[in-house]
């Protein structure tokens, strides 16, 4: 037997799978939350500036893997050939020469702005509308015309030039940039050199505005117009891209030691989260895949042919290798999904928290099992009595904005918004507009899709929304008025990743035969009620009238 591990580093922890290359079984795993960003430092959610250390990444990296070895029979480590990484994107930080990043030296260790940039920090409006006016104007070639003919504030550029404005010791100390997905696996292999970097196809032509008929990244003349502190970066940076199926190296001594693995195991090219989750989901030809959680990533892949030249307006780019080598990669999504229940549930829990605290005869650890009791079962009693309720018995309509939009047509500017409220919006009606909310987002990019010319032939869902909340699934299924079916593996994003490294070992030739292998198919389908159907066609219209009224008056 043979088995690969798959590194899945989400926005608030790292797992590692460990996955039998034969037929998929997983064998071992273990979840590492980041320490630094559970207690929330280098954050500011008012000013939305997301960022997360390095050590969060590295420690996680180490107690993962170990911890998931020690789940599995002893022979397994000794039989481990691959391991490929998928990580959130873009979440890019700046370097030195050695392609250290910068909070990991003395001088900057802490400073948020050499931290690695987290892809819901929202620092960078400014600079993402700059870019925007500029590629639109300035007479030469459009950059963003594969990112949707939008560029945002969550992608590798803006957030680059945001940083270089506003911190004039981090401008001097950088020497290039590199994203999470591409310096985790340099690490493994031992070298982080800037210039010998294996860049990833899906960050770059996603991201960084990378295309190959752009002869790589944007041209330094744009660059420079743009801002001339960008002068000199872009050879810096990188030329060449690589597929997830790409070998880096093999596991230096150094992090074999660590982790308790043989010298001899192959290390592939990283890719975003949202990308290999796609390939664990055994995403195919037309089928869009939804990996729903704190946001969505709305995914498909299409063959070259049959794509030809068109450009899909309004989306999150289509770049060639993408998602599995061999066909163009679609990417959509949303920049909150679970988030919006998160902070409802939230602002439900303010006023016990701070009321409990202050009640006599209350000591502080029965404060916490209530608190801790509360706050558990409070998502599940919303849904629970929200789903008792119809759409006709709340006149509550809601916007999914509350992180901006990602797509159709990026702008963070945005803000959510909640209208029709009476005196009797209750919880329940409330939560259940800010589901159908959700919903309503996510019919906006299969719309999008569709008029676009690009059809779609399923719906296939992971993610922690997807297999937890039965409640919200019905509902996108009656939004979208099609079946979704649900991925039987819990850890799909970090089984795509393991996918990949079968192909990187040598195991598995491409990643449609890995996924054929591997792959741990579906075992829920939630079907469109006909009558839900209708009503929320009507209900969709409201929703667009009201986002376009929002938008004209404050999304400037």
């Amino acid at each position: 037997m043979t088995y690969t591990i798959g590194v899945d580093y989400g926005t608030d922890s790292v797992r590692a799978l460990i996955v039998n290359t034969e037929n998929g079984e997983e064998v071992g795993t273990h979840v590492f939350h980041y320490p630094r960003w559970k207690q929330g430092k280098y954050c500011d959610p008012a000013r939305n500036q997301f960022r997360q250390h390095p050590l969060d990444y590295l420690e996680g990296l180490e107690v993962s893997i170990r911890e998931a070895l020690k789940q599995c029979p002893s022979d397994v480590a000794e039989n481990v050939v691959g391991i490929s990484v998928d990580t959130t994107g873009s979440t890019p930080v700046a370097v030195n020469r050695k392609g250290i990043p910068l909070s990991l030296t003395e001088a900057f260790g802490e400073n948020p702005n050499a931290m690695f940039i987290l892809w819901k920090d929202h620092t960078a409006v400014r600079e993402a509308g700059e870019i925007n006016e500029l590629a639109h104007t300035w007479g030469g070639e459009d950059f963003t015309k594969y990112e949707g003919g939008i560029y945002s504030s969550e992608w590798f550029w803006a957030k680059i030039l945001h940083v270089l404005r506003e911190d004039p010791e981090v401008r001097d100390a950088a020497y290039s940039w590199v994203e999470h997905c591409d310096w985790i696996p340099a690490i493994l292999v031992g070298d982080t050199d800037p210039g010998r970097l294996i860049r990833s196809r899906c960050a770059a032509g996603h991201k960084a505005m990378w295309h190959e008929s752009f002869g790589g990244l944007p041209d330094e003349e744009f660059l420079v117009r743009l801002d001339p502190l960008l002068g000199g970066l872009r050879g810096r940076l990188y030329r060449d891209t690589f597929t997830c199926d790409v070998k880096v190296g093999e596991l230096c001594s150094e992090w074999a030691d660590k982790l308790g693995l043989p010298g001899k195991v192959s290390v592939g090219a990283g890719a975003f989260d949202a990308h290999l989750g796609a390939v664990g989901g055994e995403i195919e030809p037309y089928y869009l895949s939804k990996v729903m959680g704190t946001s969505t990533c709305d995914m498909m892949i299409v063959p070259p042919d049959e794509l030809g030249n068109k450009l899909v307006r309004g989306i999150a780019g289509q770049v060639d290798g993408s998602i599995v080598p061999g066909m163009v990669g679609l990417e959509a999504g949303q920049s909150a999904f679970g988030d919006i229940y998160a902070w409802f549930s939230r602002v439900l829990l303010w006023p016990l928290e701070q009321v409990t605290g202050s009640l006599e005869g209350v000591d502080r650890a029965t404060r916490e099992r209530i608190l801790n009791e509360t706050e558990s079962r409070l998502i599940p009693e919303l849904s629970r009595a929200a789903a008792e309720l119809s759409p006709d018995d709340t006149s509550v309509l809601a916007l999914d904005w509350m992180n901006g939009r990602r797509t159709p047509d990026a702008n963070q500017n945005l803000k959510g918004a909640v209208m029709g409220l009476t005196l009797g919006s209750d919880a329940p009606r409330i939560f259940r507009a800010l589901v159908e909310a959700t919903a309503y987002g996510a019919k906006m990019i299969v719309d999008r899709f569709v008029e676009e010319g690009v059809r779609i032939d399923g719906v296939i869902a992971l993610g922690g929304v997807a297999r937890k909340s039965p409640f919200v699934m019905q509902v996108v299924a009656d939004v979208l008025n099609k079946p979704i079916k649900v991925a039987r593996s819990e850890q799909a994003v970090a089984l795509g990743a393991a996918m990949a490294a079968a192909v990187v070992a040598g195991i598995r030739k491409t990643i449609p035969e890995a996924q054929a292998a591997m792959g741990g198919g579906f075992d829920t389908e939630y079907h469109p009620d006909p009558d839900m159907a209708g009503r929320y066609a009507a209900l969709y219209d409201q929703y667009k009238r009201f986002g376009a009224f929002v938008e004209k008056e404050t999304g400037r």
